[in-house]
Formats: C-alpha cells, structure tokens, sequence
C-alpha cells in the first residue's frame, strides 16, 4: 500500500497552484439564497432572510448547507447585509465598545500581535466585558437569528463564541495576508510539524467572523480577502514568503460594509485588513471567533500540579545525563502545551503570535537549571494570566 505524503514543506508550496484557485468561478447556482455575486463574494440581505425564515421555518437546513458549502467549496467567504436586524442594537454595543475602549487605552492595555503599537485598538474578550458591562445590550446583539444560524452552520450545536473589539485609526497600516487559528497563530515552521491532514482539520474547528460596528467604506481599509484561497493545502506556510504576498496583493478583493453587516470566513481564507486610508473614519468592528464544542479533552488535568511534582525528578535525571528528546517527551506527558486559552489582557501574545506555553517554560527552566521554587512562582505567574 502506497501512502500519501503526512507533512507539507513549504518549499513545495507553488505560487501558480494558488493562483490556479483564485481563478475559479462562483457559481450563483451554489448559492440560490444571495441576492448578487460580488468580486466572487455572494452577498445575502439579511432582513429579507429573517423574513423567509419566519415564513419557512424548513429553510434552515438548506441555508446552512448552502453556507457550509461557501466556506469549504465556494469562495470561502460571504456577506450578510443588516446581520444583526436591529441598527438600535448595533449603536448600543458600539457605546459599550468605545468606553472599554477608551478604559483600556487610559490604562495601557489591548496590545495586539498584528499592528504595530498604536495603530489600532485591540480588546481582548469583549464578549465577557459586553456582557458584564451591559447585559440587556449583549441580549439584545446576541438574540441575531442570523449569527447563530452561521454559527450552527460550520459547527453544529454547541458552538463556542468569542469576540474581541478592533478599532483601526486612520493611517492605521495593512496586515500581512495570513490565515487565522488554529494553525495561522503559528509561525510556519511550527505548523509544518502538523501533519497534513491537521492542516485540513483545523479550519473546520473555528468560525471566523466580523460585524462592522461603523460604515466602512474602501478607503477605511475594510479587510482584504483572496476568494478560494482556503483549498491551497500549504496556506499556513507560506504567510512570510514575498512571492505568496505579492500575489495576494494582486489577486484580493475587498467590499465596503455598511454598520450592522457581518461577513463570515473559513479560517483557512488568506486575509489580510486593509490600510485606512481615511482622515476620519475609527473603523471599529467586533471580531468574532467561533469554536466548536469538540477541542476539549474528556478528562481535566491539574498539568500544574503535575509538572510542579515532576520537575525535580526531571531536574535530577537532566542531571544525570539524560537527552533532551527523552525529558521533552516526558515534559510533554505531563505539561500543557498549547498557549491557549489564556486571558489576553493579563497573557498578551506580544513579541509573537502566541504567549509561551508551560512546556516552554518547564524546557527552559531545566536548561537553566532553575530550582523548583523558581519555576514553581514562574508558573503560578503563569497560571493567574491565564485565569479569567
């Protein structure tokens, strides 16, 4: 039997078979639902499928498949216009929005790991702050029949949602084109080390999506799309190569949303915010993030305890000679080895794309020859970050 590759490498990653995708057609006949096709984008008015969908209860099923087939298919992306159905909601959230905004610039918090330092607003877990601050304003956004039907859409039931607020100045410059988490918060050379079909797993895991709290017309940069690009099996690695982001340049679209609209993409969509080109325009939007219920072991593990029990024995054993892969396995056993979930106001991924994880920490001690205590205050530090 003759099996298939298990890694990508990036040097095999060829600019002609991305382009090859983002040559292909979308095809209204995929997508009976929207009202227009536009840069390949299908565009749904919002209000008037709330109004089918209270007339025909039945047409859920078909909506969602419809969508799913978008994101995985299709273009990878879409448009609902008026996504939230009520623009009294919408205002409320954004004054919600603006006074934690303006709480966490006077405190010198909401750093961000795309833009460089002051050219945006970033608020981590807005959904948590929305809620607390302002609950009758979160029930009533939240109540969006529409949001929750792309939610289920690509999920299923028991989705997870999560939002942080991002407000882009004017002068505020472009992203990077770059895919989203899981795997886009890697840098390449970590995720090359995921086999490939986790590379095909993981956008089916998380939702990505964005409500434009204010108009956002092209010149405010609204975010920059490359339609189809989420079927390019090497796309998460190929974010730092110059040939990759000058044919994204070349090949992006980029659609003005109007306040209240949301659009909706496979995390696996090479994308990239636009640069704010206005003199005026904050362009504030709530950044959703949507996570399926199944990333979650069946048992929980006190790793803290554990790893703080375990380090003088792999101390000892370092010590006496052992080789970095076996302590790295046996660290790996027992230490959490992913950087999320954490609380990103306390646990910023500044200076990278993520915050350093337990293991690293615990691999780092031992190569320094830390004591326990040391270590075991490290990752007490650690632990009250993370905690919400």
């Amino acid at each position: 039997m003759t099996h298939p590759a298990r890694w990508l490498h990036a040097e095999e990653a060829r600019v002609d078979d991305l382009l090859a995708l983002t040559r292909l057609r979308t095809d209204p006949a995929d997508c009976p639902h929207a009202t227009r096709i536009e840069q390949a984008v299908p565009i749904y008015d919002g209000a008037a499928l709330r109004a089918q969908l209270a007339r025909e209860p039945a047409l859920r099923p078909a909506l969602m498949a419809e969508w799913a087939a978008v994101w995985e298919d299709g273009p990878g992306l879409l448009v609902l216009k008026d996504a939230i159905g009520s623009p009294e909601a919408v205002d409320a959230v954004t004054a919600c929005f603006e006074t934690l905004i303006r709480q966490e610039r006077e405190a010198g918090s909401g750093g961000d790991h795309f833009a460089a330092a002051g050219a945006n607003d970033r608020v981590w877990n807005a959904l948590e702050k929305l809620c607390l601050a302002d609950p009758e304003a979160f029930a009533d956004y939240y109540a969006s029949e529409l949001l929750g039907l792309a939610a289920e859409a690509w999920l299923g039931p028991g989705w997870q949602m999560t939002s942080q607020i991002n407000n882009v100045r004017p002068g505020g410059a472009a992203q990077t084109p770059h895919r989203d988490y899981h795997l886009g918060f890697m840098t390449a050379a970590q995720a090359a080390r995921h086999p490939a079909h986790v590379h095909r797993l993981s956008p089916m895991l998380t939702l990505q999506g964005a409500v434009a709290h204010v108009d956002m017309p092209l010149d405010s940069g609204p975010t920059l799309y490359l339609p189809h690009s989420q079927k390019f099996a090497h796309g998460y690695l190929v974010a730092e190569r110059a040939d990759f982001r000058a044919a994204f340049e070349a090949h992006r679209v980029q659609l003005p949303l109007a306040r209240g609209d949301a659009v909706f993409f496979n995390p696996a969509l090479l994308h990239a915010a636009g640069t704010n080109r206005s003199t005026h325009i904050q362009r504030l939007a709530n950044l959703l993030q949507i996570s399926s219920p199944f990333g979650r072991a069946m048992e929980s593990v006190d790793r803290l305890r554990m790893t703080q029990a375990l380090y003088p024995a792999l101390r000892r054993r370092r010590q006496a000679g052992w080789s970095e892969a076996a302590l790295a396995q046996v660290i790996a056993a027992s230490a959490e080895g992913y950087a999320f979930p954490t609380n990103l106001d306390r646990d910023p991924p500044l200076g990278g794309l993520a915050p350093e994880t337990p293991q690293q920490v615990v691999g780092r001690a031992l190569a320094e020859d830390w004591s326990a205590e040391r270590l075991a205050t490290q990752l007490d530090r650690m632990a009250e970050r993370r905690r919400t």
